[in-house]
C-alpha cells in the first residue's frame, strides 16, 4: 500500500464510523473482560444475551466464583465451549480475587497468565479497558488488513506487526474498533459491499465490484 493510503484510509473509517467502540456490553472492566473471555468462536450478540442476566446477577469476580462452575454454566450454555470458558472464568476470578485484589491488571504478562486469556483478549482488554494503542486481530481484521493491503501477513502475529506499523498515531487506539466494525458490516467475508465501501479505491482486494 501507497504510503500515504493508510491515513486516508483510516481517515474515511473513522468518518464513516464515527464513534468506533466493542458491541458487547458490559460496566466494569472486569466485565469487559469475561464478555471478551466468552466472545471466543461466538458472537457479540449471543454474548450479550448471557452477560445481561449473568452480570445481573453476579457482576463482580467474587460473586462470580461465587456461583461455581456448574452455577456459572446455567447461565452460558447457549455459547460456544461454554464448558472451558465456565471452568476459565471460574480460575480467573479466583485469581484476580488472590493476586489482584479483584481488579483486571493493566500488564499484558498479567493478563495472558489468567485463564482462557491469549493474547488477542488480552490486547482487547488493553485498548477497550485501558485506552492502549493495541491491536486484536480477529478474523475480520484479519480479512480487512489483507484485502485492502494495508498489512499483509499469513497469521495474526505478521497482521498485528504489519497494522501497528502502519496505522498513523493519531488512530492507533481507535484502528481495533474502526477495522472490525468494518469487516463485521462491510468488508464482509461473503457478499462483501464494494459498492458501499468508503475505502473501495483504496483497496487491493481483486474480487471488489468497485
Amino acid at each position: 500500500m501507497n504510503a500515504t493510503r493508510p491515513g486516508e484510509l483510516f481517515a474515511r473509517l473513522q468518518q464513516s464510523i464515527p464513534d468506533p467502540g466493542t458491541e458487547l456490553r458490559y460496566r466494569s472492566r472486569f466485565q469487559l473482560l469475561i464478555a471478551v473471555i466468552l466472545s471466543a468462536q461466538a458472537t457479540d450478540l449471543s454474548v450479550n444475551r448471557a452477560t445481561r442476566p449473568l452480570f445481573r446477577a453476579a457482576g463482580t469476580p467474587k460473586a462470580i466464583h461465587d456461583l461455581g462452575v456448574t452455577g456459572l454454566k446455567k447461565y452460558i450454555r447457549a455459547i460456544g465451549l461454554y464448558n472451558t470458558k465456565a471452568e476459565n472464568i471460574i480460575k480467573t476470578c479466583a485469581i484476580l480475587l488472590k493476586d489482584h485484589s479483584g481488579r483486571v491488571p493493566r500488564e499484558r504478562s498479567a493478563l495472558e497468565a489468567l485463564p482462557g486469556v491469549g493474547r488477542k483478549t488480552a490486547n482487547v482488554v488493553l485498548n477497550t479497558a485501558f485506552g492502549e494503542p493495541t491491536i486484536a486481530v480477529d478474523t475480520h481484521i484479519f480479512r480487512v488488513a489483507n484485502r485492502t493491503g494495508l498489512a499483509k501477513g499469513r497469521t495474526v502475529l505478521q497482521v498485528e506487526q504489519g497494522l501497528l506499523r502502519a496505522t498513523p498515531k493519531p488512530y492507533l487506539k481507535s484502528a481495533h474498533h474502526l477495522l472490525i466494525l468494518h469487516g463485521r458490516y462491510t468488508c464482509r467475508a461473503r457478499n462483501p459491499l464494494c459498492a458501499e465501501c468508503p475505502i473501495a479505491d483504496l483497496c487491493e482486494f481483486p474480487g471488489k465490484t468497485t
